[in-house]
């Protein structure tokens, strides 16, 4: 039986993008964002963040260093009765040093091989799922993989251009877009 899932970016979207935050100490959370997932797991969503790692790639820090604070944040998403689901992340760049040099990973947003992968390991019904990201590339990598539900964290605006089917400033006004998309899905027939 397949199932729903919320796909996150993370840096922009779950913790504030710093530029290569790898560090506990580094990592500030973005308003809301464990409301949002909250809100998605009352809704039947489990919770996946995607995320591409270029830092890895340039030997900013390792993938010990990124699974360090993964574990970390995942413990915290626990503690605030929130937990997520799974973390992907593509360590690959076409700029990255040694075995991580590969020009057009399959996993690099806006690729979609992160998403599919998740949907194969977790039985996730692709056509009912739904992601907030905060750049272009996520929208990309969704709409590749067959989510249609997309929705563009812009908490300094809207940019011009987009194909996110939804501009979201807030994770209250993402809660708000996760809730209406669901209901969608059920007068629709799409999700139970």
């Amino acid at each position: 039986m397949s199932r729903s899932a919320l796909f996150l970016d993370r840096d922009g979207v779950v913790n504030v993008d710093q530029g290569y935050v790898w560090r506990c100490d580094d990592f500030q959370w973005v308003e809301g964002i464990f409301d949002t997932v909250r809100c998605a797991r009352r809704l039947g969503l489990m919770t996946i963040v995607v995320t591409n790692q270029a830092g890895i790639a340039r030997g900013y820090y390792s993938e010990a260093d990124f699974q360090a604070l993964t574990s970390w944040m995942l413990a915290e998403f626990e503690a605030a009765g929130a937990p997520v689901t799974a973390v992907y992340h593509c360590p690959f760049h076409a700029d990255g040093l040694g075995a991580y040099r590969v020009a057009d990973h399959p996993d690099r947003k806006p690729n979609p091989g992160m998403l599919i992968r998740a949907a194969k390991d977790y039985a996730i019904d692709l056509a009912t799922s739904a992601l907030l990201g905060d750049k272009e590339s996520d929208i990309e990598a969704a709409l590749a993989a067959g989510v249609e539900a997309t929705a563009l964290f812009a908490p300094s605006g809207a940019p011009e251009r987009s194909r996110a089917r939804s501009v979201v400033r807030s994770h209250w006004e993402a809660q708000a877009w996760l809730i209406a998309q669901s209901q969608y899905w059920r007068t629709s027939g799409r999700h139970s």
